[in-house]
């Protein structure tokens, strides 16, 4: 049939713009005639196979490139990685020989079929860099590269704080499609991904231990990506157990001081001052979670209750030996006990004992000598005592540490 007038026009028109865009700058451009050919006609919205019932293989890798915060709090772990991802586009292919030998083409990724998926454990968008573009193999090969910022939820233990390895899982699934659509697999085997720490930052506070990779198929098929990291102890070592541990040591020499001298419990008054301001300037730095409490605060809280044993241990022997105050005589079963049994459990010889009298020879009664040397052996056993339940509870928790940092 005959075309009309305005049709005709319309026609005309249309040949006479795309001769000219042919015609202009864009004549010998081969990447621009690939492009008009890779887009003309394609459906994003479709799932890039000729055969429906074929589903799509997309092949993902993953690779740590930072560690960068891990808020125990909100167990909140936030990663930046290397993620990339690529599969078979059947409606992108074409023939080198017929576009100049041209191989492989980047063009932006909001024009072609992308698969949907997604980390299960995400809670907040990252800060990451738009990366537009993806590259397209002349056998249809996507493959869509990009780092990422990934803030996903994840269990953290802080029992063995500063000593902790944490494990947290990255479960990438596709969100709508099920296997018969998508099927997702490795790029590389799972043994590649475990060892390989090639891109990994390793100056901050946590090292990476390995990356560990679990296929499962259900009636989606997805992977699970448990990151194994550790925490670095030193700071905490150098900033917190070492100052506790020089307190408690200066704890135990102040038992040296004369048992009947006011000296000792101002000392152990003074440790049990510095010790609080301690604990409150490290208040901060101790991770606080609302499922648990880290052993390291309960190291800290120990060593609070083992210095107010010890200061209330030096008040009682004080207030024993204060000859003022001391009325009656010591009872006879008390110094069976103590003069006899006990100096001969704990190996005190009668000379100390008889220069302690000697020392106190000045003193207006005889009844604040008796008490004097009851005081002084008192004071070796309880001490004795105190130093062995100090000693037994650092070697336990220096086993505990030294087992769980060479996890």
């Amino acid at each position: 049939c005959l075309l009309g007038q305005a049709e005709w026009l319309f026609f005309c028109l249309g040949v006479v713009k795309k001769l000219s865009n042919n015609t202009g700058r864009f004549a010998n451009a081969t990447l621009v005639r690939l492009n008009e050919f890779l887009s003309a006609g394609y459906k994003k919205g479709v799932r890039p196979v000729r055969d429906w019932r074929q589903s799509t293989t997309v092949a993902i890798d993953l690779m740590v490139y930072a560690i960068l915060n891990v808020d125990e709090k909100n167990q909140v772990l936030t990663t930046y990685v290397w993620y990339r991802q690529q599969w078979i586009d059947e409606f992108l292919a074409w023939d080198p020989e017929e576009f100049d030998d041209v191989k492989q083409i980047s063009i932006p990724t909001a024009n072609i079929w992308v698969p949907d998926i997604l980390i299960n454990e995400f809670v907040d968008v990252g800060k990451s860099p738009e990366i537009p573009y993806v590259y397209v193999g002349h056998t249809g090969l996507v493959r869509n590269y990009k780092p990422i910022q990934v803030v996903t939820a994840c269990s953290l233990n802080i029992y063995n704080f500063p000593y902790d390895v944490q494990k947290c899982s990255l479960t990438f699934q596709s969100w709508l499609h099920t296997t018969k659509d998508i099927n997702i697999t490795l790029m590389r085997t799972p043994e590649e991904v475990m060892n390989d720490k090639s891109v990994f930052m390793n100056q901050g506070e946590w090292e990476l231990l390995h990356v560990l990779s679990t296929y499962k198929e259900f009636n989606i098929s997805f992977f699970y990506r448990q990151v194994v990291i550790r925490r670095r102890p030193l700071f905490y070592t150098v900033n917190l157990l070492l100052p506790s541990v020089f307190l408690m040591v200066m704890d135990i020499v102040g038992f040296y001081l004369p048992p009947d001298s006011g000296e000792r419990v101002s000392f152990k008054i003074t440790l049990l001052l510095g010790y609080s301001v301690f604990l409150i300037i490290v208040s901060d730095t101790l991770p606080a979670t609302a499922i648990g409490t880290p052993l390291i605060g309960v190291y800290f809280v120990v060593c609070m209750a083992l210095l107010v044993i010890s200061l209330t241990e030096s008040v009682l022997i004080v207030r024993l030996v204060h000859k003022q105050d001391l009325q009656s005589r010591v009872p006879q079963w008390v110094k069976h006990l103590v003069l006899e049994k006990a100096t001969v459990l704990l190996c005190i010889r009668n000379k100390k004992v008889c220069s302690i009298l000697s020392q106190g020879s000045d003193l207006p009664r005889e009844i604040a000598k008796e008490w004097l040397q009851v005081g002084y052996v008192l004071d070796v056993l309880l001490f004795r005592v105190y130093l062995l339940t100090v000693l037994a509870y650092s070697i336990t928790l220096g086993t505990l540490w030294s087992v769980w940092q060479n996890v």
